[in-house]
């Protein structure tokens, strides 16, 4: 069977940013290469100077390979350039780790744009098989791993109503509407050229689906579009993601999960506790156990004190500069 995968102009197209995608990249050309999307679609990969054999691989997939200089990445700059290529009416955004799961990820992921409201879908997400049990868990709690489709707005087609209500509902509800995950995703691109991506280097995708929804319009979650995307990180870096998060969050949404230090000491205590009761179910050795049981120790407090920090990052670093340099610290991608 021939590969779907062209550079030529397509209805669909896929656009992935690349550096460095290694064998994981490797799987995900392979994925691609088997979907049965009629007609196929355009691939167009924006590779950052990988020096691996990412950019190779791309073109002899079939890709159309479009230089993005490293020094000046951004996510939501370098998907606009992307999408800017593309000829897709819709556009599929993955990222370079991300596997599609079965050869219909693609015309799932196309299902929600019968409905002419839609203006972006973003799929149902799996963690891989060596995922840790900490990662493992909180993955089972994002919004990308419901089981069940559903359309995100505030009042559709209608932006004035929207934002009135975007002020009344309380914020988690705000940032429950406004979900969107970049990891898999599509946008409508007659939307994507009113509402381009935002030049942001962190949460380019809740942003644009925070715009999008204030407009009047409508987001799907569809499960049936399935891929596996996890990786584990360093705890430094876990806490930098975590400020980062929830800086954002507050930013958006004016979410503040942890407003004191208070709460942060009694959040870091429940959270030890509910990990420890999640291992102790576990079918793992014991000694694997007594490791996850030292390692939620520091870890939880880590994930309080980042939420914490992040959510205030928005008024401490304009008053100190020792905050400022901390948060330019933690931002730094």
């Amino acid at each position: 069977m021939s590969s779907p995968i062209t550079k030529d102009i397509r209805p669909v197209s896929v656009v992935i940013p690349t550096w460095n995608g290694g064998s994981r990249y490797l799987e995900l050309l392979r994925a691609l290469g088997t979907q049965d999307l009629v007609g196929g679609f355009q691939l167009v990969v924006i590779d950052s100077g990988s020096r691996d054999g990412t950019r190779e691989a791309s073109q002899h997939a079939g890709a159309l390979l479009v230089d993005q200089d490293q020094s000046t990445f951004n996510h939501g700059a370098a998907r606009n350039r992307g999408i800017e290529a593309s000829s897709g009416a819709v556009i599929v955004l993955l990222t370079q780790d991300a596997l599609p799961i079965g050869p219909s990820f693609l015309t799932n992921m196309l299902g929600p744009y019968r409905d002419a409201a839609v203006d972006g879908v973003y799929a149902r997400q799996f963690p891989q098989e060596d995922c840790d049990p900490i990662l493992k868990e909180r993955l089972r709690g994002w919004s990308a791993s419901r089981t069940v489709a559903e359309l995100q707005f505030f009042v559709q087609a209608d932006a004035e109503a929207s934002l009135k209500l975007f002020g009344e509902v309380p914020p988690h509800e705000r940032y429950r509407r406004c979900a969107f995950d970049n990891v898999a995703s599509s946008v409508r691109r007659s939307t994507w050229e009113q509402k381009p991506f935002p030049e942001r280097n962190f949460g380019e995708d809740m942003a644009w689906a925070r715009r999008v929804l204030l407009d009047g319009g409508t987001i799907a979650f569809e499960p049936t579009a399935e891929v596996e995307h996890s990786h584990r990180i360093s705890m430094k870096r876990e806490f930098f993601r975590l400020y980062r998060d929830h800086k954002n969050l507050y930013e958006l949404f004016g979410l503040q999960n942890v407003p004191s230090w208070e709460r942060v000491r009694k959040g870091w205590a429940w959270q030890r506790n509910y990990y420890r009761e999640l291992i102790a179910e576990l079918d793992i050795t014991e000694r694997e156990k007594r490791y996850w049981r030292l390692y939620t120790m520091p870890y939880a407090l880590l994930e309080t004190t980042a939420q914490y920090l992040g959510a205030r990052s928005h008024w401490k670093a304009k008053e100190s500069k020792f905050w400022a340099s901390f948060d330019a610290w933690a931002c730094a991608d």
